[in-house]
C-alpha cells in the first residue's frame, strides 16, 4: 500500500497546469512578435539553426521534474510488514460522563476538560495494555472498541463534548453495563471499567450493575471529579438555570462514588488540578493481573522518495543538454525534424 507522509503538498501539483498555460502563452507571444518583425519563411532562413519542437521539449522536461520533486516533498511510502507479537497487559475501558453538569469549571479548565487531560496522560503512559472509549449521560454508548492502538484513542478522546448525548442525567448503570460488553474474551487478563464523573443526578442501579461486574472478575474504579463546593454550569446564555429560574449549581457527589468503587471491587479517587489522580489510577491499574495477548504491530513505513528524486534529477541533467538550437551532430538521426 502507497501512502505519502505529507500529502497536502500535492496540492503543489495544480501549479503545473498553470505554468504550463504560461509556456503556450510565451510561445504564442513570440509567434505573434516574429509575425511583426517580419515574414517568417524569410526569418526562418535567417536562423537555420532554431528549432521549433526544442523548446517544448525543455519545458516538458523541467515541469515533469518540477511535478516530481513535489511528490519528492510528499514522501511517497509503502506499508511495513505486519507482525504479531505476545505482550503482557490488563484491558480497560474508560467510561467519560458528558453530562452538562461536567462543564462545571470547579476544576480547570472544566470537569470535562479536566478528565480528557487525564486519560490522554494515562493512555501515553500505556504499552502493552489494550483499552475502549465510551460516552454516557442519560444512556451510554461506545467511542471506540477496544485496542491497543494508542494513536486512535487519542483521535477519538479530542472531539468529546457534552453535547453528544441528547439525553441528559448521569446514567452509571448503563455506563457500567455497557463497558462489561465490551472487553475481549481473554481469560486470565486484568480487566478495569474506569468510570470518570461528578456522580450527580445518578439513576438507579449503578451500584447492583458494578457488583454485577465484579462477580465477573472485573474492576470498578471511580475517578471523580470536581469539588463538594461545587460550580455554576457556563451555558452560551449564561449560567445554566432550573425551571424556577434559579441558577443550577452542581457538587460532586464523592460519597456515591465511593460507594460505586466500593461495590465494584475497585478504589475511588478524586480528580483535582494536581497529578494526583492520573499517578494513582496508573499504580492501582498495574495491580491488576497481567496476561499474554496477541498484539498486532506495523513496521515503519518504507520511504520510496529516492527513486522519484533520482528520476527528477535526471531529467533536469537532460533539459540543461538540450539546447533550443539544433546540434550538428544529432541532426543525422533526424529527431526534430518533421517527417
Amino acid at each position: 500500500m502507497l501512502r505519502f507522509a505529507h500529502p497536502e503538498y500535492l496540492y503543489l501539483l495544480l501549479l503545473i497546469p498553470l505554468l504550463l498555460l504560461v509556456q503556450l502563452y510565451a510561445t504564442w507571444r513570440i509567434k505573434q512578435q516574429l509575425k511583426a518583425f517580419g515574414n517568417p519563411l524569410l526569418l526562418k532562413r535567417l536562423s537555420p539553426g532554431l528549432s521549433a519542437l526544442r523548446p517544448h521539449l525543455k519545458a516538458g522536461l523541467l515541469l515533469t521534474a518540477i511535478a516530481l520533486v513535489i511528490v519528492v516533498i510528499a514522501r511517497p511510502q509503502s506499508a511495513g510488514s505486519v507482525v504479531t507479537e505476545k505482550k503482557k497487559g490488563i484491558e480497560a475501558i474508560i467510561s467519560i460522563d458528558v453530562s452538562n453538569s461536567m462543564l462545571a469549571q470547579d476544576v480547570t479548565p472544566n470537569r470535562l476538560e479536566r478528565s480528557k487531560m487525564l486519560i490522554s496522560s494515562l493512555i501515553n503512559k500505556m504499552q502493552n495494555d489494550k483499552i475502549g472509549l465510551q460516552i454516557f449521560a442519560g444512556e451510554a454508548y461506545p467511542q471506540l472498541p477496544i485496542t491497543n492502538d494508542y494513536v486512535s484513542a487519542q483521535m477519538f478522546l479530542e472531539p468529546i463534548t457534552t453535547g453528544m448525548v441528547s439525553a441528559q442525567g448521569t446514567n452509571m448503570a448503563a455506563a457500567i453495563t455497557l463497558a462489561t460488553k465490551s472487553f475481549t474474551q481473554a481469560k486470565g487478563v486484568g480487566k478495569a471499567i474506569v468510570l470518570i464523573t461528578d456522580g450527580e443526578d445518578h439513576e438507579e442501579g449503578a451500584i447492583e450493575a458494578a457488583e454485577e461486574a465484579a462477580e465477573q472478575g472485573m474492576h470498578v474504579f471511580v475517578l471523580g471529579v470536581g469539588s463538594a463546593g461545587g460550580a455554576e454550569i457556563p451555558t452560551a446564555e449564561g449560567f445554566l438555570r432550573n425551571n424556577s429560574g434559579e441558577i443550577v449549581r452542581t457538587a460532586l457527589n464523592e460519597q456515591m462514588c465511593q460507594e460505586l468503587a466500593e461495590a465494584g471491587n475497585g478504589a475511588y479517587i478524586h480528580v483535582d488540578n494536581s497529578q494526583f489522580a492520573s499517578e494513582r489510577l496508573t499504580t492501582e491499574l498495574h495491580k491488576l493481573q497481567q496476561a499474554e495477548s496477541e498484539v498486532m504491530n506495523y513496521d515503519a513505513y518504507n520511504e520510496q522518495y529516492q527513486a522519484v528524486a533520482i528520476i527528477a534529477l535526471l531529467l533536469l541533467i537532460i533539459e540543461l543538454f538540450v539546447s533550443e538550437t539544433e546540434n550538428p551532430f544529432f541532426n543525422r538521426f533526424k529527431l526534430f525534424h518533421k517527417k
